[in-house]
């Protein structure tokens, strides 16, 4: 291994480490500081790893329950949908370039 893959390894895994306080369920949120529009756009985007991390730690969930309501759902599923939509219409304009 490279010292150029070594160093973005390293990179990555810190950078996972340090936003590792902002899952859902890590106590972040309190009813008196409900997880809001922007939490919901994280929580979104960070799905796919919560969902696995979740299987480890039962305090980690893919959905915040300590939230605002309709805005934090409204954050989540833009995320969920347009994060997850741009990755096929990335793959899609990668397929036709070939």
């Amino acid at each position: 291994m490279t010292i150029k893959k070594l160093s973005v390894l390293l990179m990555i895994t810190s950078l996972l480490f340090i936003l590792s306080g902002c899952a859902p369920g890590s106590g972040a949120s309190a009813p008196e500081n409900p997880a809001g529009f922007f939490s919901g756009i994280w929580h979104g985007w960070i799905a796919p790893i919560t969902l696995i991390w979740g299987l480890f730690n039962e305090s980690i969930r893919v959905y915040e329950p300590i939230n605002t309501g309709w805005w934090y759902d409204f954050g989540f599923y833009i995320a969920i949908i347009g994060g997850f939509g741009s990755i096929s219409f990335i793959r899609r304009q990668q397929k036709d370039k070939e």
